[in-house]
């Protein structure tokens, strides 16, 4: 049974647009996947690993806005790594106390 190579893509997300839908900055298979997550890391961009949607993103171009049916799915990758970076909106009310927003 042969692996299949590791695959990344970088999103943008310009939080000063949010009506722009993210694009598709980078992508590659293999050594190219293994050199796009090292430089994520390196500049504290957060990485998640999913098998599923990053095939599916590797098949969009470079430049191109993420497909609509994708909205709801990156948006809740973009605020939970919000959170995990302790950003929280203005409005945000904490309303469980499952998050301490004052750290």
């Amino acid at each position: 049974m042969t692996d299949k190579p590791k695959s990344a893509v970088g999103i943008q997300y310009q939080a000063d647009n949010p009506q722009q839908a993210p694009k598709i900055v980078a992508k590659g298979f293999g050594e190219l996947a293994e050199e796009i997550i090292a430089l994520a890391r390196e500049h504290g961009v957060l990485v998640h690993e999913d098998e599923q949607l990053a095939g599916f993103l590797n098949s969009l171009d470079l430049g191109q806005e993420i497909p609509r049916e994708l909205y709801i799915v990156i948006a809740e990758l973009i605020a939970f790594s919000y959170v995990l970076q302790g950003k929280f909106p203005n409005s945000w009310n904490n309303m469980h106390g499952k998050v301490d927003d004052k750290a």
